[in-house]
C-alpha cells in the first residue's frame, strides 16, 4: 500500500480519481481519535477527539487541517477523546452535519458544554497567572457558546439504519457496546466504478456489562481499523452463566472493599469518568444495597460528586430503549429505575462538594474526572490519599502521564493544587467493568469477519502496544495488520498493503501480575492494623444495643479468618499452584 506522509498538514490535496485515508488522531497513542476519508471530492471526518495527558503535550490540541473543508463528521461515540474537538471545528468554520446515534447527540449536549466550560476554566486561571506576570491573555480553546453551537450540528440516527449522505458515501451505525449509544460505523465509499467497505471499531465494549449491550459484531469489510486500548493484555477472567451472575459477581468485588473500608472508618473515593462508567458504578451500587451485600452496614452513603455525571444519569434514564441490556430492560419495565436507589445523594454547588470531606461517617463518593486530571476529585483526593483507612478504587483506562496512571502505577507521593501528598490509602482497581474489550475480545471482535479485510490499521493504543497488536494480529489472523503515525495516509484504490512484524513486548497478564503483587504486598503489610481495629470496635461495644454489634463484628471476624483459612488450603501445595 502507498503511504504518502503530509509534511503541509494543513493542506488537503485534491486526488484527479482517488481515495484516501490519513490518521490524525489516536495514532499510536490513546486519546485524540480524528481520521480523515478522502472520496470523490468529499472529506468526512470520522471522530474528533480531543488529545488529552502525553498525546496533549506531544500533538497539540489545534486542528491538523482547515475546518471549512471538512464536509461530513461521523461520530463513533460522546467521549471527549472521540468528541472533544467538535466545538473548535464549529469554532473555526465547519457548519455540516455531526452523524451519530440518538443517544450520542443527546450525550454530546451536555459533554461538550461541560468541555467548553474546563477550557474557559483553565484558560481564566492561567490569565490570572499571565496578567501578574505582565504577559498578553490567551484565549480558551473554546466557549461554551461555541460548544452549544456545535450540538445544534447534530443528527442522530438508530442502530442499523442505512444513512446516503451523497450518491458516493453511505454509513450504517451498529452497537459498539462501550457506552451508551456508542457505535462501530460502517461506510461505503465510491470512486467512480470503485467501491469500498469500511469499519471502524470505535471502542468495543467488554462483555457482559451492567446496563449495556454486548459490542455486535460485523462479518465483511474491506478495511478495518480497530482500537487498541488493551490489546496487550487480558481482563482478569471470570466465568458468568448469566449477566444476572456477571452483575453479582461484580458488584461483590466492590461490596468487600466497601466492607472493607468503612469498617476501617474510611472513605471510598472512586474517580469516574462521568458518562458511562458512572451510571455502570450506579447500577452495581443499586444491586450491592438492593441483596444486602455489605451486611455490616444498613445503609450506604453514596454520594454522585459530578454535575455532569448527574445530568449523563439523566440522559441514560431517557434513552434506555434500544440500548439497556436484557436485564436492566426487566427492572425498566417493572417501573424500577435501575440507577437510582435510597441512599444515592447528588451534590451540585461547590459548597456541596466541600462538605463531603468533612464528613466524618464513612461514604462512597463517585466524582469525575476518571483520570483524575481536573474537576473534584482532585479535592476528594488531597482529602484522602493520606489516609489509611480509606481506598481509592480506579474502574477505568489511566492515560500515560495523567494523575490516575501515577497513582495507580504506586507512586508514593504525588501533588495535587501544589500541594505534595504521601499515598498512604489503599489503591484498588475494578478490573472486571472495563469499558474496554481486552486482547481476547479484540481478535474476537475482528475475527467474525467472514471475509477477510484486505487491511486492518490498529488505532487508540499507546505506541508499543499498538505496533505490538499490529503484529500479533498479523501472525495470529493472517491479515495484513499496521499501527499508523500521525499523519499517516493510506490509498484505498492501491494493491499494496503494510504489515507490522510480530514481536513480543510484554506477555498478556504480566503487567496485571506485577500490580496485583503490589496491592497483595500493601494488603499484608495492612493486614495487622485490620485485627488491631476490630480487637478495639471490640473493647467499645455499646451496651445498649442488646448484642448487635458484638454479633456483627464476630461475623466480620469470622469471615476474615474462614478467607485466610481457604487461601493457606488452597495454596498450600508445594509445586507453586494452587493444591486444588
Amino acid at each position: 500500500m502507498k503511504i504518502q506522509l503530509r509534511v503541509d498538514s494543513f493542506t488537503l490535496r485534491a486526488y484527479p480519481k482517488s481515495m484516501n485515508i490519513t490518521f490524525y488522531g489516536a495514532a499510536r497513542s490513546v486519546t485524540g481519535s480524528c481520521t480523515l476519508l478522502e472520496c470523490a471530492g468529499k472529506h468526512v471526518l470520522v471522530d474528533c477527539g480531543l488529545p488529552q495527558g502525553n498525546d496533549e503535550k506531544r500533538f497539540g490540541v489545534e486542528l491538523p487541517f482547515t475546518a471549512a473543508m471538512i464536509d461530513y463528521v461521523l461520530l463513533t461515540h460522546a467521549h471527549i477523546d472521540h468528541s472533544g474537538r467538535i466545538p473548535l471545528l464549529y469554532k473555526e468554520g465547519y457548519r455540516g452535519p455531526v452523524i451519530c446515534t440518538e443517544a450520542t447527540a443527546d450525550l454530546c449536549s451536555i459533554m461538550l458544554a461541560d468541555s467548553g466550560h474546563i477550557q474557559e476554566m483553565e484558560v481564566e486561571w492561567q490569565n490570572r497567572k499571565r496578567r501578574r506576570a505582565g504577559k498578553p491573555e490567551i484565549d480558551p480553546l473554546y466557549s461554551v457558546e461555541d460548544a452549544k453551537a456545535a450540538s445544534d450540528l447534530f443528527q442522530g440516527f438508530q442502530y442499523g439504519q442505512k444513512i446516503k449522505l451523497d450518491e458516493n458515501i453511505e454509513v450504517r451505525f451498529v452497537d459498539a457496546g462501550h457506552l451508551l449509544g456508542s457505535s462501530s460505523i460502517e461506510v461505503w465509499l465510491r470512486e467512480k466504478t470503485q467501491i469500498r467497505h469500511l469499519v471502524f471499531s470505535g471502542d468495543v465494549g467488554n462483555l457482559d456489562q451492567p446496563l449495556i449491550n454486548d459490542p455486535s459484531y460485523l462479518q465483511e469489510a474491506d478495511f478495518v481499523m480497530i482500537e487498541s486500548t488493551y490489546g496487550d493484555r487480558l481482563h482478569v477472567r471470570n466465568r458468568f452463566s448469566s449477566q444476572k451472575e456477571a452483575t453479582l459477581g461484580r458488584a461483590g468485588e466492590l461490596a468487600a472493599i466497601i466492607e472493607e473500608t468503612f469498617l476501617q472508618g474510611g472513605n471510598i473515593i472512586i474517580p469516574s469518568f462521568a458518562v458511562g462508567r458512572t451510571q455502570e458504578l450506579l447500577y452495581l451500587l443499586r444491586c450491592i444495597i438492593e441483596h444486602d451485600l455489605v451486611p455490616s452496614f444498613k445503609t450506604i452513603p453514596v454520594f454522585l460528586d459530578s454535575p455532569l455525571a448527574i445530568e449523563a444519569t439523566r440522559v441514560f434514564s431517557r434513552n434506555m430503549e434500544g440500548y439497556f441490556d436484557e436485564e436492566a430492560m426487566r427492572l425498566v419495565e417493572k417501573g424500577v429505575n435501575p440507577l437510582i436507589f435510597s441512599s444515592l445523594t447528588t451534590t451540585v454547588t461547590a459548597e456541596e462538594s466541600k462538605a463531603l470531606n468533612a464528613r466524618k461517617e464513612p461514604a462512597v463518593i463517585i466524582s469525575s474526572s476518571g483520570m483524575c486530571e481536573a474537576g473534584r476529585i482532585k479535592h476528594h483526593l488531597k482529602h484522602n490519599l493520606w489516609r489509611r483507612e480509606s481506598t481509592i478504587v480506579f474502574s477505568g483506562y489511566q492515560a500515560n502521564g495523567t494523575l490516575g496512571r501515577s497513582i495507580l502505577d504506586g507512586a508514593e507521593k504525588v501533588t495535587i493544587f501544589s500541594e505534595q501528598i504521601d499515598v498512604r490509602a489503599k489503591i484498588r482497581r475494578l478490573e472486571g467493568i472495563s469499558g474496554h474489550a481486552d486482547q481476547d475480545g479484540l481478535i474476537k471482535w475482528l475475527s467474525h469477519f467472514g471475509k477477510r479485510p484486505q487491511q486492518i490499521f490498529i488505532v487508540h493504543g499507546e505506541e508499543d502496544v499498538a505496533q505490538f497488536f499490529a503484529g500479533f494480529v498479523t501472525s495470529k489472523l493472517q491479515v495484513p495488520a499496521w499501527a499508523p503515525e500521525s499523519g499517516q495516509s493510506f490509498d484505498l484504490l492501491s494493491k499494496e498493503y503494510v504489515s507490522q512484524v510480530p514481536k513480543v513486548i510484554v506477555a498478556p497478564g504480566e503487567k496485571e501480575l506485577h500490580v496485583a503483587y503490589g496491592q497483595l504486598t500493601s494488603a499484608l503489610a495492612s493486614l495487622d492494623a485490620i485485627v488491631q481495629r476490630m480487637r478495639e470496635h471490640g473493647q467499645q461495644l455499646p451496651a445498649d444495643d442488646d448484642g448487635k454489634t458484638a454479633l456483627r463484628l464476630s461475623n466480620a471476624v469470622l469471615r476474615l479468618a474462614a478467607d485466610i483459612d481457604a487461601l493457606r488450603s488452597r495454596w498450600d501445595g508445594t509445586d507453586g499452584e494452587p493444591s486444588e
